[in-house]
């Protein structure tokens, strides 16, 4: 599978610029996963630090879930990875843990943002509420904020990338 990422359009409306943005980001987080084993995708940055390629992207699922489906929809699923006893359980990989899967979980969640991002407009206000603030947020402030959250764990992904094999890029 090789990633295309594509950047927006430099004239795109403001839906279109953040919807661009968003799924850029998205891609490039794919990118730096592509063409590891499910091994090297868990190998974590540097002792002490469980962060991992793998981690960060079954991170990346649950705040698409988290800010796409409980938040602006209202639905709560529950998490997919961690538990009230593990708060930071996306991160704590085992042998048993898969790239098929996490990769599908996230991309089946991107599939559900993209079909609930698309009954709102920008400035409607969510259903839902975050476990941080007890107060609606438009989808332009959502969408805002995973560009940002990805961008950041983007980041994180070049560095954990080049220690693996070397491999750098934008």
């Amino acid at each position: 599978m090789t990633t295309e990422r594509r950047e927006p359009d430099q004239t795109a409306g403001e839906r279109a610029m953040l919807e661009g943005w968003l799924e850029y980001h998205r891609q490039t987080l794919a990118w730096k996963c592509e063409g590891l084993t499910d091994e090297q995708l868990r190998t974590p940055s540097v002792p002490p630090s469980e962060l991992s390629l793998m981690g960060l992207v079954r991170h990346m699922a649950e705040v698409e879930r988290g800010w796409f489906r409980k938040v602006l929809v209202g639905d709560d699923p529950g998490p997919i990875y961690y538990t009230e006893e593990d708060r930071d359980g996306e991160f704590h990989l085992t042998e048993a843990d898969t790239w098929q899967e996490a990769h599908a979980t996230w991309q089946a969640e991107i599939e559900t943002a993209r079909r609930n991002a698309a009954g709102f407009e920008l400035d409607d206000l969510s259903r839902g509420k975050s476990r941080f603030r007890d107060e609606p947020f438009s989808l332009r402030w959502i969408y805002t904020h995973m560009i940002e959250e990805y961008a950041r764990h983007n980041g994180h992904a070049d560095l954990i990338r080049e220690r693996i094999d070397g491999a750098t890029g934008d």
